[in-house]
Order: structure tokens, then C-alpha cells, then sequence
């Protein structure tokens, strides 16, 4: 029982916090939310006075409308949270390595860690999930293709049945936005099961030989704090 209600209390507070570091960068999020909390209670308010019923249906709209409210207003401010926190990092080296570190869906496996770098910053990582092995680079498209395409190679030699896909996150012309990153991740069309995925992410794993290092400015845990759990 205690530990259930440090556990509540712990969540309370990350909500405040995740609350008071939003609110400085987005000076429309206080008014948003009193208003996705009072809407709906307004709305049930509203409902019982308009349908015939006892005084359980007054007791019970409201309370609805409560909850609803409360839902409402989580849910706005972790979008609005994260949202602040992709523009925090966009355009910075190492922006991508956040979002593989602490964006991306359990179903897909990769490192904050860049398999290639130059010394521009400009960076090629390596996920693999459903879509098979995707290597996304950051920063110049032109810098980085050499670096990919030489990443590439060496997947090929390792694993040959296994496709490759080139993602380039970015400023320059086809460059996806950073926050759209993982809903590519996920249009890619499947190609690797739950098992296949664990044996070729470990395969490549094994054949890194140290790693590169994460460029300096970025923390990868900057959205994970930014994201109510």
C-alpha cells in the first residue's frame, strides 16, 4: 500500500515538473489547460441539466466530467511537453540520438550512439526493427552519404539477406523533421519478426568494434525527462 502511494506521489510530482519546465517555453499551455479540464465538466454539467434524471445523475455527470477533464489535460501536456522538447533539440547534434534513445517504439532497437562521425558532427545511426536496418544520418546530406553508404556495406557483409534502409533527418532538400522521425520509423513496411529482429540487432551489435562517441551539446536523456510516464 505504501509503495503504491509513493508510486502515485512520484508520478504527481514528475507531472508538476514536466508542468512548470513546459510553461516557460509555451506561454499558451496554462490557459489550454484550464480550459481541456473546465470544458468538460461544463459540457456534463450541461448534459444533467438538459436529461431527465435523479439526483445520482447530477453526482454522476459531473464526476465524469472530472475525470475526463484530468485525461484531457494529461494528454495535452505530454504533447505539448514533447513538442517543446523536439524544438529544444532540432537542428543540434545529436538531436537524433534523443529520439532513438527515448522516443522510439519497443519495437524497434538502437543506441544513442552514432556508428559513424565526422568531424563536422555530421552523424549515421543505426536502428533495426520491423523495417529491417535503417541508418539515419544527421545533419549535411552530402557529408553523410559517403559515411551511410559505407555503414551500409558493412551490414551487407555482415548479414546479406537483410535490407537496408536510408533515412536522412536534416535542413537540406527530402530531410525529414525531427519530430516526424519516428513515424517513418513506423510506415516502413515490415520485414523482421520479434525474433529476427533481437538476432541481427545483436549480430551488428557485436561487430562494432568501440564506440564513436556522442556529439558534444546533447544529452540523450533531454526528452525523457520532457515525457510523463
Amino acid at each position: 500500500m505504501a509503495a503504491e502511494q509513493a508510486k502515485k506521489t512520484g508520478r504527481i510530482r514528475q507531472m508538476i515538473e514536466i508542468y512548470q519546465t513546459t510553461k516557460v517555453h509555451d506561454r499558451n499551455l496554462t490557459p489550454l489547460l484550464v480550459l481541456c479540464f473546465i470544458g468538460p465538466i461544463a459540457v456534463a454539467l450541461l448534459v444533467a441539466w438538459l436529461l431527465p434524471g435523479n439526483w445520482f445523475s447530477w453526482v454522476l455527470w459531473p464526476i465524469t466530467g472530472i475525470l475526463v477533464g484530468i485525461l484531457l489535460v494529461m494528454i495535452v501536456l505530454g504533447r505539448r511537453a514533447e513538442a517543446v522538447a523536439y524544438r529544444q533539440i532540432e537542428g543540434r547534434p545529436g538531436a537524433v540520438g534523443a529520439i532513438v534513445q527515448s522516443a522510439l517504439r519497443r519495437s524497434w532497437r538502437g543506441s544513442e550512439i552514432p556508428v559513424a562521425i565526422n568531424k563536422s558532427q555530421d552523424a549515421v545511426y543505426r536502428v533495426v526493427g520491423r523495417g529491417g536496418v535503417v541508418l539515419i544520418s544527421e545533419g549535411s546530406r552530402q557529408r553523410t552519404l559517403r559515411m551511410a553508404q559505407d555503414e551500409e556495406r558493412k551490414v551487407k557483409r555482415a548479414l546479406r539477406n537483410v535490407e537496408v534502409v536510408h533515412l536522412y533527418v536534416g535542413p537540406d532538400e527530402g530531410g525529414i523533421p525531427l519530430p516526424k522521425l519516428s513515424k517513418e520509423l513506423v510506415r516502413l513496411k515490415p520485414k523482421l519478426n520479434r525474433n529476427e529482429i533481437a538476432a541481427v540487432y545483436n549480430r551488428l551489435s557485436s561487430l562494432q568494434a568501440a564506440p564513436v562517441g556522442i556529439p558534444k551539446g546533447m544529452d540523450p536523456n533531454k526528452m525523457r525527462s520532457q515525457r510523463p510516464r
